[in-house]
């Protein structure tokens, strides 16, 4: 199975939840495309927090910046053509940022959503706002009809904010992850994948 994770906005956990799910599933990891490498990568903190195989980025960027912008200060161009899903039979890829984030000039990160074909999974924070994010970016991958499995909510619990993204969302909840003092593998360990997330990605 091949999951897509995407998020509300940037910095909401996309890669703390893919950390987790490959952790608890041995998926493997795919992020086509990474800015800020100044700063580290994402696939390192998967690699380091899961121990899992990663695939290298098909683009990759020094400053933490929008793709378009970052890849334009490299005088480079993203092609949504050339980014190849790698031969795993079990994937996580995650995006770069929120769905509508501009890849080049035509093409935004759904878009990429799109032609990679994954079903996905819509990682959200659980503070003010994240009702009105959480729809509008539901709404955009549903009017390009792509199959969201559900959201998972990322920080400290707010069932009143759950209750009304599956109410007014008609999605599902497929998990509220808590915050955790510290990240690391052990702590990632202890919190258990949810019954519901397990049966949708096929893990006994």
């Amino acid at each position: 199975m091949k999951i897509f994770i995407t998020a509300t906005d940037t910095n909401v956990g996309k890669t703390l939840i893919s950390s987790w799910i490959a952790l608890h599933t041995g998926f493997s990891y795919f992020k086509p495309i990474q800015t800020g490498t100044r700063d580290g990568s994402d696939s390192f903190e998967v690699q380091k927090l899961s121990d899992t195989k990663i695939y290298p980025e098909s683009y990759a960027y020094k400053e933490p910046l929008s793709p378009h912008l970052a890849a334009n200060l490299e005088n480079d161009m993203i092609d949504i053509e050339k980014i190849v899903l790698p031969p795993s039979r079990n994937l996580i890829i995650e995006g770069a940022g929120g769905v509508l984030v501009p890849i080049n000039d035509k093409h935004l990160m759904i878009d990429l959503i799109k032609k990679l074909g994954a079903p996905v999974i819509l990682v959200a924070r659980t503070t003010l706002g994240t009702i009105n994010h959480t729809l509008l970016s539901l709404e955009a991958l549903r009017s390009r009809n792509i199959e969201v499995i559900g959201v998972i909510m990322n920080g400290e619990q707010n069932p009143q904010n759950s209750d009304s993204i599956k109410l007014y969302g008609l999605t599902s909840v497929l998990a509220e992850f808590p915050k955790l003092e510290s990240v690391s593998m052990n702590t990632l360990k202890s919190v258990a994948l949810p019954q519901k997330l397990k049966q949708i990605l096929e893990v006994e």
